[in-house]
C-alpha cells in the first residue's frame, strides 16, 4: 500500500512520522524549510516529550513519486484547489483522495440522496477544481482530530489526540476505508469507519465556525470568548443557525449547544487555528469554516443573520490584514 501525504505540516507530518515508524510505504509532498530538513535529517516527532526520527521519503513534486493507493490531503482547506493539477501524477486508476481538510468538504454533496444531490459548493471549491480534477468517487472523508505542530523545520510536535475518523460519502463500510483504516490503527492511530460521518464533520465545525473567527476578531483565547457573556451569545447563535441547516440536511448532532461551548472552554488558554494565521499573517481558513456555512444557509433557504454578521467582519479583518 502507497500513502502519499500532500501537505505534510503539523498534522501530516504526525501521521505520515506515524506511519513511517510503523514501516508502511509513506511519502509527503512538502515544501521550503521545513522539506529540506526532512530530506537531510529525516522527520522528527515529538511525542511525550520522546523524540524519534525516521526516514521518510519527501518531495516537492508529485511526478517524482507516481501513482498511489492513497493520497491523504492535509493541506489548509483554500490552498487546496490551487494544488489539483500538481497533484495529478499521483493519481492512479485506482487511487483514493482522503479529504483530512477543515471545514465543510467539498463532496459533501456526493453520494447525499435528496434534493441537493451532486451540488457543488463555490466557496469551497471555485470553478469546480476538486470535483473535476479528483472525482468525488475517488474521495473517502476524513475528520481529523490530532493537535501538532511543526516546533522547527522537520520537527512536528504531537500535543494531543490519536483520531482520524474515515467514511464514505455514501456511509458504507468499504474496502478501501477499511484498508487504510487498518493500516492507520497499526501506526498507533484511531482511525473508525464511521457510516455518518457528516455528524462528525459538523460536531467540529460546529466549534470551528465560531470560535475561529470570533478569537481572530477579538484576540481572546478559548477558555475566554466561550465564558464572556457576549461572545458565548455571539457563539451560541451561529451554532444555532449552523445547527438549523445540519439538521435540513438529515445530520444528528449527540450533543447540545451549550455543552459544546463548555467544551471549548474546557480547552482552556488555546489561541484557534485562525488567530494563529491571523497572527502570522497567513491567509485565514474564512470560506471553509464561515462561507460555506453562509453559502449552505441559503441552499436551505435557513437565515443566517449572526453568520453573515461575523462573515463580514472576518472577511473584511482579512483584508485589513492584507
Amino acid at each position: 500500500m502507497k500513502i502519499c501525504i500532500f501537505g505534510a505540516g503539523a498534522i501530516g507530518g504526525y501521521m505520515a512520522a506515524k506511519l513511517a515508524l510503523a514501516g508502511a510505504d509513506v511519502s509527503v509532498v512538502a515544501r521550503g524549510p521545513h522539506l529540506a530538513a526532512i530530506q537531510n535529517r529525516g522527520l522528527t516527532l515529538i511525542e511525550n516529550d520522546v523524540a524519534v526520527t525516521v526516514p521518510v521519503r519527501a518531495t516537492a513534486s508529485a511526478a517524482e513519486l507516481g501513482p498511489q493507493d492513497y493520497v491523504i490531503v492535509t493541506l489548509k482547506a483554500h490552498s487546496v484547489p490551487s494544488v489539483v493539477p500538481a497533484m495529478q501524477p499521483l493519481i492512479g486508476p485506482h487511487t483514493t483522495i482522503v479529504s483530512g481538510v477543515n471545514g465543510v468538504p467539498w463532496w459533501y454533496f456526493h453520494k447525499l440522496g435528496g434534493p441537493l444531490e451532486g451540488t457543488r459548493l463555490t466557496s469551497i471549491d471555485p470553478n469546480n477544481a476538486q470535483w473535476d480534477g479528483f472525482g468525488p468517487d475517488r474521495v473517502l472523508g476524513c475528520v481529523v482530530y490530532p493537535a501538532a505542530e511543526v516546533s522547527e523545520p522537520g520537527t512536528i510536535r504531537h500535543i494531543e489526540g490519536n483520531r482520524f475518523s474515515l467514511g464514505e460519502p455514501d456511509g458504507s463500510k468499504s474496502a478501501r476505508a477499511l484498508a487504510l483504516s487498518a493500516a492507520l490503527a497499526a501506526a498507533g492511530l484511531k482511525a473508525p469507519v464511521r457510516p455518518k460521518l457528516r455528524d462528525e464533520i459538523w460536531v467540529k465545525l460546529w466549534g470551528n465556525l465560531s470560535f475561529n473567527p470570533i478569537s481572530a476578531l477579538t484576540h481572546a483565547t478559548l477558555d475566554v470568548l466561550c465564558t464572556d457573556p457576549g461572545t458565548r451569545s455571539v457563539a451560541r447563535h451561529m451554532m444555532q443557525e449552523a445547527q438549523t441547516i445540519a439538521e435540513k440536511l438529515g445530520v444528528s448532532f449527540p450533543i447540545d449547544v451549550e455543552r459544546r461551548i463548555d467544551g471549548g472552554a474546557a480547552v482552556g488558554a488555546h489561541r484557534t487555528s485562525m488567530l494563529q494565521d491571523l497572527d502570522a499573517g497567513r491567509p485565514m481558513e474564512i470560506d471553509a469554516l464561515v462561507g460555506s456555512v453562509q453559502e449552505l444557509g441559503r441552499l436551505t433557504a435557513t437565515p443566517t443573520p449572526t453568520i453573515d454578521t461575523v462573515l463580514a467582519l472576518i472577511s473584511l479583518r482579512a483584508k485589513v490584514a492584507g
